[in-house]
Formats: structure tokens, sequence, C-alpha cells
């Protein structure tokens, strides 16, 4: 057994209470507070923690009880949590996106006994639904910030007098603290993720300490990390995405974890801070990819001129590097050139300079886009897994990076394809069920499998390559197969498309709903003296409908199959939102929901004599507030398709 194995005997506060006796003094977290960076040693996490648990325990809180956290990432998120932990509760991630009706709902189906909060906008969307919670004790906030008005009732606690509750129970029984961390055991469940809820309400994934430990220790015999390398904490707490490095890869590496000051200036601290690798969905990555090319298009014509050169230069070294082969003299020196005049450069000013590895998962990111930021000089992988085996369970190999796969399994990972073409899972990280829902759970678990409910196949090269969700591949009335995700990243390669939804199944031809990216669409028709005033507005001008008629040629001229090429197309008049149920909280598409919200859009793409209709849209702000507007919806077909 390596040494780093013997870190899966250890539940997280265990894990926790280790790493203090290796490194008491090395940072282990940064938080920025107005303006500043304040660190938090091993040490004085262990402290924050058992003060944490120990007033947790002086509240009541113990076994079989589950603690909701609704807050920004801040250091007192993982205190709660892993306090929790230590006196045999669970912890549960919200997204502080989400409204109170379905924070109530979330509560119940957790049978949650208390809530954190970080601020009063959390606390009153508790506080809106407390006659639906009688299971709630306590709702403890960090913030004090407009929580005057509160603290007369004892519903309300402050972070603050949590530990000096704590504080005082360790005063006077000083081993309690750590008989009750020894008490716990790797394979107690320890938090509950929620899925992403594509198709409803969010499951609660039971996760145990071992889950995530592993998850940690095996990604990083892959791809190791040094104790002094840094990582940003901007994805939500809710998202599996952020446990594993919070609870996984920090335990089992001991590298510092930073908070940003906020959601707001999260890119710019990660700027600040230069991280060593970095972790996200497709929409951060194409986000940031769309920026580049706005400095890029605001710079002189010099500047653009070196770019598409060098560009061009990266993208045929990317390939190389990507593949590990020995790249040619010639091609290897302008490609140093171009890193050093251009790439680099550009690199800083994003933050990346350091940065060794990226890593992408949540959703499939198209392949033109991987190889965008390999060219750059940023590493950037696939990783493939689900909530259910702890975010994480194939990924790329440096040296062994093939855009249109998601890579190798991690070592001590099974993977094989069923009959019907799905991929199953074998590992440590997987979960051993959903919370209070034993049916999904014999479904997700049967034959001791996790069942992904994705197809896909193994290539010759011993690489995963995922297709789609079962229930997301399409079959046109021929009986022709083609994957609906696989188009919609073709389109988002496009700076100018920020989402696309495809259609097709059982019909005569593909078709698709396209949302522009406002930003760069934005910039594109003022420089072209093209005026408008809201994202409706734009996305109804001709002058942008032409610009999407070419990008959709410039897909349909890469399809590998006739009817993998797109139709007919229109522009929808709003961007797909959170808030009006049309994304989950992790970006996906709720595909069923969209088509049955724009219903009348879909059969107006399938109803080739329709050229534009009136529609009445609908808007959901997130004060719950709704408006109708009226607009005009033009559809378009392509020529010779």
């Amino acid at each position: 057994m390596s040494d780093t194995d013997k870190l899966l005997d250890y539940t997280i506060p265990q894990l926790l209470r280790w790493r203090v006796g290796q490194t008491p003094q090395r940072p282990a977290l940064r938080e920025k507070d107005f303006g500043i960076w304040n660190t938090y040693t091993w040490e004085d996490y262990y402290d924050h923690v058992r003060k944490t648990a120990l007033g947790l325990k002086e509240l009541g809180i113990g076994k079989e009880d589950t603690i909701a956290i609704i807050s920004d990432n801040i250091p007192e998120l993982v205190f709660i949590a892993i306090g929790a932990h230590s006196v045999g509760a669970m912890s549960a991630g919200i997204y502080q996106t989400s409204m109170p009706h379905e924070i109530a709902q979330i509560l119940q189906y957790l049978k949650v006994s208390a809530v954190f909060c970080d601020n009063q906008e959390q606390v009153d969307k508790v506080l809106d639904v407390r006659d639906q919670i009688p299971r709630v004790k306590k709702v403890i906030f960090e913030d004090p910030r407009g929580m005057r008005e509160y603290m007369s009732d004892d519903w309300f606690i402050d972070i603050r007098e949590l530990y000096k509750m704590g504080g005082a129970v360790h005063d006077k029984e000083p081993d309690l603290f750590e008989s009750l961390v020894d008490h716990g055991h790797p394979d107690d469940p320890c938090h509950l993720c929620l899925t992403s809820g594509t198709t409803g309400l969010p499951k609660g994934t039971m996760m145990t300490h071992r889950n995530y430990i592993n998850m940690g220790v095996q990604i990083t015999k892959v791809d190791p990390l040094e104790s002094t390398d840094e990582y940003v904490s901007f994805l939500p707490f809710a998202w599996i995405g952020e446990q594993m490095n919070s609870f996984g890869v920090a335990m089992a590496t001991g590298i510092t974890i930073n908070f940003p000051e906020s959601v707001e200036t999260a890119m710019s601290d990660l700027k600040e801070i230069g991280p060593h690798f970095m972790f996200g969905a497709p929409r951060i990555y194409e986000t940031i990819r769309s920026e580049i090319w706005l400095k890029i298009d605001q710079s002189y014509w010099l500047n653009k001129k070196f770019y598409n050169y060098f560009m061009d230069i990266g993208l045929k070294a990317a390939k190389y590097r990507m593949t590990g082969e020995a790249m040619p003299l010639g091609l290897k020196a302008l490609s140093w050139l171009g890193t050093q005049m251009v790439f680099r450069p550009l690199v800083n000013q994003i933050g990346l300079l350091r940065l060794r590895r990226a890593y992408t998962g949540g959703a499939a990111l198209g392949p033109e886009l991987f190889t965008f930021y390999q060219a750059i000089g940023v590493n950037l992988k696939q990783i493939y897994g689900q909530t259910e085996i702890t975010g994480i369970a194939y990924m790329h190999r440096d040296g062994d990076v093939r855009p249109e796969t998601v890579g190798k399994p991690l070592p001590g990972t099974d993977c094989k394809i069923s009959e019907e073409g799905e991929i199953l899972s074998r590992s440590a990280s997987v979960s051993p069920g959903y919370y209070d829902l034993p049916e999904k759970s014999e479904e997700l678990l049967e034959g001791g499998w996790l069942h992904s409910g994705d197809a896909g196949f193994i290539d010759e090269h011993g690489h995963l390559v995922v297709i789609d969700r079962l229930s997301d591949v399409m079959h046109n009335n021929k009986g022709e197969m083609f994957s609906p995700m696989f188009l919609e990243n073709a389109l988002k390669f496009s700076p100018y498309i920020k989402e696309a939804v495809i259609y097709g199944n059982k019909e005569d031809f593909v078709a698709c709903l396209i949302n522009i990216d406002p930003i760069v669409v934005g910039k594109w028709a003022e420089d072209r003296g093209i005026s408008y005033t809201t994202y409706m507005d734009l996305s109804g001008k001709p002058e942008v409908a032409d610009l999407m008629m070419e990008q959709v040629i410039d897909v349909n001229s890469r399809a590998e199959k006739e009817h993998f090429k797109i139709k007919r197309f229109a522009l929808l008049y709003k961007l797909l939102d959170v808030d009006d149920g049309e994304l989950t909280k992790t970006g996906k598409i709720r595909r069923k929901f969209v088509q049955e919200r724009y219903q009348n859009l879909y059969d107006s793409l399938y109803n080739e004599s329709i050229h534009e209709k009136d529609v009445e849209a609908s808007f959901q702000y997130q004060d719950g507030q709704s408006t109708t507007v009226k607009t005009n919806i033009k559809f378009y077909t392509v020529k010779g398709i």
C-alpha cells in the first residue's frame, strides 16, 4: 500500500487532524476580505472546525442530523461542513441562486435540522418558508449586517456565538472533540450532494468520507500536486465539482484553497492568486475564450496579424503536444516564438500563467475548444464522471489528450459498456445511493456497477467516448442516430453563439434554437454601426441572422454525415436561464422542459412554410416576479440541405 493509499482509512476530520500533525503552520485556506487576503493555517483550520463541531453538538446536532449550507464560498462553509462530519452529522449544499420554494422542498426532502447561510439574502429565503420546515432547529449566519432585528429570535444564531459555545465546551471537556473524531468511519455518509435535476427535483446523493478521499488520492496519482500549490474556490459548493476539491483533493494533497472576495470578483481574484490547477464547467472556459477574442478584436491591426499567424502555428503544435509526438524542429521554434510574443502575455492577463493543468467537466466541451486552449499554452483536459462517482472517474493524461474523448479511467476504476451502450463504472468513489430513495438507489447500482445513464464506447486507444445521455440520443425518421450534444457543442465553438438547442428526433431534418452571445455579438454590431437596445432587439436584427447563418453553414460543412446537418434555425429572443427552469444550476439544458416551453417555436421550425411568427415572451426575475412582452420570431432555412 502506498503512502497516499493509507489516507483512505481516514475520515475527513481525521485526515484534517493528520494534516495538522504534518504541516501545522502551512497555509490551508485564504480568504479575501475588504481587499486583503487573510490566511488560516492547518492548525487554525482544525481549531475552527473543533469550535464549530462542539457548538453544533451543544445545539443538539449529531448523528442522524443534516445541516444545509446556502452560501458563497467562504472558509466558514468548510468549518460548518467538517464540523458537522465531526459529530456524525451530514452536510448538504444548496445553490445560492435557489428560490425560497426550491429551498423548502430540498430542506423537507433531506430532513434538515439546521441551516447555515452566509448573509441576510439567504437567511430571508429560509425565513420566507419557515412554516414549511418545522424540522429546522437553527439558522446559523456568518455576516451580521442586516441581522439585528432577527437577534431577538432564538431561531437564529451568529456563527461567532457558535464558536464561543464550542470553545466553552472544549474548556470543560478537552478530550471530547478528539473522541468524537475518533468515532468516525471512512464509509459513513458525510455529505448529501444534490444531482443536477435535469428531469425534476434533485436527488440527494449520499457521499462517504472514503468517496471524497479516494477521488483526491487517485486523481493525484495521475496528475501530482505539491502541497505548496494554489487553488481558487469559485465553483458553487453545492456542485460536486467544488466538493471534490475542498474535501478530496485539498485533504489528500495539502494544497491551499483560496476563497474570492465575492462571486463578482472571482475572476479578478483568480488573477491575483495565479492558481496551479483549475477546474471549471465548460461555460467558464467558453466565457474566457470569448474574453480573449474580444481582447484581440479590440487590439491594433498588427497585434491581430501576429495573433492570427501564431494561432495557426499554435493549433498545429497543439496536436503534437496533445498526442505526445515529437514536434518538428521548425514548428517547435515558431511555437516557442509565438508563446513568448503573443500567448504568454495573453495567458498572464487572464491569470493562468502558473497553471500546469486545467480541467473541465459537468458537460461535454467541443474538441475545437480543447485545441484552442492547448494552442495558447493552457493544458486543458477533459474529465468525466457524475455526482454519484464523486465527480471524476475518467480523465486525459498529459501527452495523451484526445479532444473527442474523456480519457482513461482513474487508477482503481473499472469501466464496461452494457449491451444497451450505457457506460458502467465501479470504484471506491461510487456513492452508496440516494438519500431516502431505495428504489432509485437499486436502479443506480444494479449488478454492483454504477449506471451512468450515458451512452458511450471505448475506442482503440482505451479512451472513453461519451456520445450523449441515453435519453437524449436522437434518431431521425429514417432511424439514423445523431447526438444533439455533439452538434450543440460544434455550434457553441463559435464565439457568437452562447447556447444552442438541437431538435430532430423522429423528424425529417435537424433544426435548432440559438442563443447569441450578447457580449461578442454586441461588440460585433457596434463595430458595424448597428444600433440596438435589448438582447431581444439585437437577436432580431437581420444582420445578426446572416452572421448566424454563416456559423450554421460552417458547422454543416464539417458534418461527417448528411443527417447531422442543420436545416432550419431560429434565434431565441432571450437567454436560456436557470431562474426560468431552462437550465440546471450547473448550466445543463433541461431539454424536455425547453421543448415544452417553446413548443410553438418547435412546431414552426418543422413547418417550412412558416418564415416568421408573433409570440409572447415570458421572463422570470430572481425576486419571483414575471413579465410578458410580444415579439416577432423569424425562421431561417439553410439552402442545399
